[in-house]
């Protein structure tokens, strides 16, 4: 499979594949401590998925929204045993789930804690999730590097996209390493100087 390790520090690691038609960041979180893992976002590619859960000790897979690119592996994982999570806002924009997603909901991975934001705008139920104790920000289709996500998609809206990440991304530390659904990462710092610029432009 070749190393997949995208970012570590003690007691924990992001794991990162490309996947499908859309080129979607498929991360792994793992507890080093317990070996513990989630998947964030079955986007496609089941099969490779598949290795990659068991190789490294997933538990459970949460989707960060319910965009079609983002969740055609979730029929073969949860045939395969594994927990998926959604928000309440997109479960029915999924084939299938098991449980839901609530906003500031704490998740533990091992000895990890995972805590959920409710960021709508791209999606209604739109979640972002942040590591305790790391700089770990993984956003979805909510940020990216030079603005947020697209919101001319049904049920997206940029008022609320751009509240989402002023009352609840931005108000993270500028270090913050931003772990997108597509692409490269970023940085809070990097993009909090454009904040003004994405609201003139509009989207």
């Amino acid at each position: 499979m070749g190393s997949t390790e995208i970012w570590a520090a003690t007691g924990v690691e992001v794991h990162a594949v490309v996947v499908g038609p859309f080129e979607n960041n498929v991360y792994v979180l793992r507890c080093t401590e317990t070996g513990d893992a989630v998947l964030l976002d079955a986007a496609n590619e089941h099969e490779r998925l598949l290795d990659l859960c068991r190789a490294l000790g997933v538990r459970r897979v949460l989707e960060t929204h319910g965009h079609w690119d983002h969740i055609q592996a979730v029929p073969e994982l949860r045939d395969a045993g594994y927990d998926v999570a959604v928000t309440a806002a997109d479960a029915a924009m999924l084939p299938s789930y098991d449980t839901t997603i609530d906003d500031d909901e704490v998740i533990e991975v091992g000895r990890l804690r995972m805590r959920a934001l409710h960021t709508p705008g791209h999606t209604p139920g739109s979640v972002c999730f942040t590591v305790d104790d790391t700089p770990l920000l993984f956003s979805g289709d909510t940020l990216f590097p030079g603005g947020p996500g697209n919101t001319s998609l049904e049920g997206g809206d940029f008022p609320t996209i751009m509240r989402s990440l002023e009352e609840r991304l931005f108000v993270l530390p500028d270090e913050t390493l931003v772990l997108p659904g597509h692409g490269a990462s970023t940085t809070l710092g990097d993009e909090r100087p454009h904040l003004d610029e994405w609201h003139e432009r509009g989207w």
